[in-house]
């Protein structure tokens, strides 16, 4: 979701999960980024749409990696909630390292989608690998993949009354507003001097973003030069953003819409949000580094009207959910 989230906590409204796209600079047309990014066209209904993919032109069969940057930023509300991405889980690691250990960035799962095998690589490379396969499949070496993370210091965040000490989903976490935390902490996109050709990740554990109702598991965003991202961890399996889900929701995002501006007959191009409200979150288990992880299924070309035959199988969906028409979920 880009920044435009709904939020957790409101008493007059049940716990909800969402994603946002941050508004931040959002210009009507594409301005030069440092991302290396190509356009991705086509005709739906009579009317042209081209978007800005991450990446290369996958004709060219090239493969490009984009470095990463992992801020985590602890949120203190009281004393009664671990929020802390470097406190220690019951496996031994951090929230950091498990991040860091997920299919994220881990490139040892392989895929295989139906009958066929779209590599063994990382989950988001996979996912579009998958969504432009009628070239990609002939193109073996194109790739979209993560660098190994450079992890900032953590930065801590005193929560005051722009947010709560709440119970959402069964767990006990902080909630904090959206726009607040949104201007935390984009200056620490400068004080770390993160490149513009990098993708900065902002990790929170046991909290949820609110806008007037809760619960936001993350967003991305972009300032008109650097794209950047958050995403929470939760800590309880089969909760809404339990481990890493929020951030396959949010990386598949930011890799089909880095400026936050893509536009598709179902309105944004925002690959998540048609399956964050399916079964278990959309959310599938892989196992990987002695860890269950849950990654969001996340919908392919064809969802927002370019020919099915664009991706593998003629699949609506990475994980080929039920889906039977463009936009039928919304977006």
């Amino acid at each position: 979701m880009t920044l435009a989230a709904t939020n957790a906590g409101a008493a007059t409204a049940p716990d909800r999960p969402m994603f946002r796209v941050q508004p931040g600079l959002r210009p009507n047309v594409h301005k030069p980024t440092a991302l290396p990014t190509w356009q991705f066209t086509y005709t739906y209904s009579g009317k042209n749409y081209s978007d800005q993919f991450v990446g290369t032109n996958p004709t060219g069969g090239a493969s490009t990696t984009v470095p990463v940057y992992i801020i985590p930023v602890k949120l203190v509300k009281g004393k009664k909630v671990n929020a802390d991405p470097l406190a220690v889980l019951s496996n031994g690691r951090t929230v950091v390292q498990n991040t860091i250990d997920s299919p994220i960035f881990d490139s040892t799962t392989t895929y295989k989608l139906g009958s066929t095998t779209v590599g063994t690589t990382q989950y988001e490379d996979a996912f579009q690998r998958a969504s432009l396969w009628s070239t990609v499949s002939g193109k073996t070496g194109y790739h979209v993949l993560l660098g190994t993370p450079t992890v900032e210091p953590e930065q801590t965040l005193k929560v005051g009354s722009n947010g709560k000490v709440a119970t959402d989903f069964g767990v006990q976490v902080i909630n904090a507003d959206i726009n607040w935390f949104d201007g935390k902490i984009q200056p620490m996109l400068t004080k770390f001097s993160i490149p513009a050709n990098a993708l900065p990740i902002f990790i929170t554990t046991q909290a949820y973003l609110t806008s007037g109702g809760c619960c936001i598991g993350g967003y991305h965003s972009y300032t008109g030069t650097q794209a950047y991202s958050m995403f929470t961890y939760i800590q309880k399996a089969g909760t809404f953003s339990q481990d890493v889900s929020a951030l396959s929701h949010e990386v598949g995002e930011w890799l089909d819409d880095p400026e936050t501006n893509n536009n598709s007959p179902c309105g944004i191009y925002e690959v998540g949000d048609p399956l964050e409200t399916t079964t278990n979150y959309g959310d599938f288990p892989y196992a990987v580094n002695g860890f269950t992880y849950h990654l969001q299924d996340l919908a392919m070309p064809g969802y927002f009207g370019a020919p099915l035959s664009t991706s593998v199988n003629s699949w609506y969906t990475f994980q080929d959910y039920a889906f039977t028409r463009v936009c039928e979920n919304g977006s």
